[in-house]
């Protein structure tokens, strides 16, 4: 069993904290444009700002409930992924190439101990 505590802000999540019956976090989503990371990552960074390349760092999430993702490990940390969005008119499941995934901005912070 997983518990979900959810910060929000004028209706809006910011926050979300998961974690098991124990009472232990692990994993936090950052879902709020105003949050940055040590390193001055935020929502809405673009893909070229971080990276050159997708292979080796990122992955094609398969989360069907919203538009297409790409979820990579943070540069600095391994505990950091950013998920990323944009607009894809390739074929379902497969990786945006690096041109594409340029234009595509951060959506989602997320941190997993």
């Amino acid at each position: 069993m997983v518990s979900v505590v959810q910060g929000m802000e004028d209706g809006q999540v910011k926050l979300e904290f998961h974690g098991l019956v124990d009472g232990k976090v692990n994993r936090i989503d950052i879902l709020d444009d105003g949050i940055k990371t040590v390193w001055g990552t935020k929502i809405g960074t673009p893909f070229s700002d971080l990276y050159k390349k997708a292979f080796g760092e990122c992955q094609r999430s398969y989360d069907v409930t919203t538009q297409p993702t790409v979820v990579c490990t943070a540069p600095q940390s391994q505990h950091i992924s950013y998920v990323f969005t944009g607009t894809w008119d390739g074929p379902e499941g497969l990786m945006p190439s690096d041109d594409v995934l340029k234009n595509w901005k951060i959506s989602r912070i997320v941190w997993k101990s």
